[in-house]
């Protein structure tokens, strides 16, 4: 396993120009995807010295969901388009990790044998599904019933998304569908009909409020990113909160996540998981993340990296590397345990 700048490249190599500008691309100038990476390279860990090795796990539990670290592969769409073994391969990849994998929606593998796949490497894998709440309730139940059949552990819902964002790389390649032979299996119906991904502009804390009602698996709400939003959120029933601008896809201009992870950390005050995404890229970002108050720590592009130079093993190798670093920073900083992992370990510069 490389850098991960040097996996982008590698990757960027071998995806077309469209599908690479697809994965890569974020919102109009694309400043708050810069800002991600950018904000947490600004955040610098403040080592303490000669104070004895980690004695601690690094086990993390969500919900129940017993996991070897606190990195999880957030939602990402198209995995096909990146690698032929497309989301089976990520899916078997964490499951051999013992990790965490948020299964999008616009996955280009049936859900079911995602989820098929994975069991064959670990009987016990963690698997959430990714929604939008679409306008029809009807086909909101049915594919409940499917994530539930399936045997997923929890739901994640995208709260960030009342329309598309405008992603002109996108619209400069004119891309705009799927090569022949790709969908999104998901949205069929049961009557077989393959629906399209509908965001709601009409959407509202009730709406999460009656997903919460109707499933009978956890609720995650993933695009949070004010902390006046956490009540709202938890009095809608979420369990947990993934704090996500999306990673810069939506709202060009959002701030980056790290910015506002004290604010909401604060606002969630432990009551309920709280996850982070947006330009995480190694071992040492996850560490800052988890000092600063997130329960865990979800991967998106690096994930798409990995697997397009290498399926499956790529994956494999990209998390190994990530925990290998994760515990390299602890023993560089001087953590003892978890309760060492808290705001004393950084230097912000302001």
């Amino acid at each position: 396993m490389i850098c991960i700048e040097s996996l982008e490249q590698q990757a960027k190599s071998i995806l077309s120009q469209v599908h690479y500008d697809y994965f890569a691309g974020g919102a109009e100038s694309e400043s708050t995807a810069r800002a991600n990476i950018e904000a947490i390279e600004k955040i610098k860990l403040w080592p303490r010295m000669l104070r004895g090795k980690y004695s601690d796990t690094l086990q993390t539990d969500i919900l129940g969901c017993q996991m070897s670290g606190p990195v999880i592969v957030a939602p990402t769409a198209f995995h096909r388009l990146a690698h032929a073994d497309g989301e089976t391969a990520t899916a078997r990849a964490v499951a051999a990790n013992n990790g965490l994998m948020i299964v999008s929606m616009a996955s280009t593998t049936p859900m079911e044998e995602i989820a098929a796949a994975a069991r064959k490497i670990n009987s016990d894998v963690n698997l959430w599904f990714q929604l939008y709440l679409q306008p029809d309730a009807e086909f909101n139940r049915y594919l409940l019933d499917r994530i539930t059949t399936a045997g997923f552990k929890g739901i994640v819902v995208t709260i960030d998304s009342p329309v598309f964002g405008k992603r002109y790389r996108d619209l400069h390649n004119g891309f705009n569908e799927l090569p022949a032979g790709l969908n999104c299996p998901n949205m069929e119906d049961g009557k077989g009909n393959l629906r399209n991904i509908e965001f709601d502009a009409s959407l509202t804390w009730e709406g999460v409020n009656w997903l919460c009602e109707q499933s009978s698996l956890p609720v995650a709400v993933k695009g949070l990113m004010h902390p006046g939003d956490v009540d709202y959120a938890i009095q809608s029933g979420a369990r947990t909160i993934i704090l996500s601008n999306h990673g810069g896809r939506q709202l060009d201009g959002a701030p980056a996540t790290i910015d506002v992870l004290p604010a909401v950390a604060e606002s969630v005050a432990r009551r309920v998981p709280l996850i982070v995404d947006g330009g995480f890229r190694r071992g040492s970002d996850i560490l800052k993340a988890l000092a600063l108050g997130a329960d865990a720590v979800a991967l998106g592009r690096p994930i798409i990296w990995a697997l397009a130079v290498n399926g499956e093993q790529g994956v494999v190798d990209l998390l190994s590397t990530i925990d290998t670093e994760l515990q390299a920073a602890l023993l560089l900083c001087g953590c003892r345990n978890k309760q060492d992992i808290n705001r004393e370990l950084l230097f912000i510069n302001q």
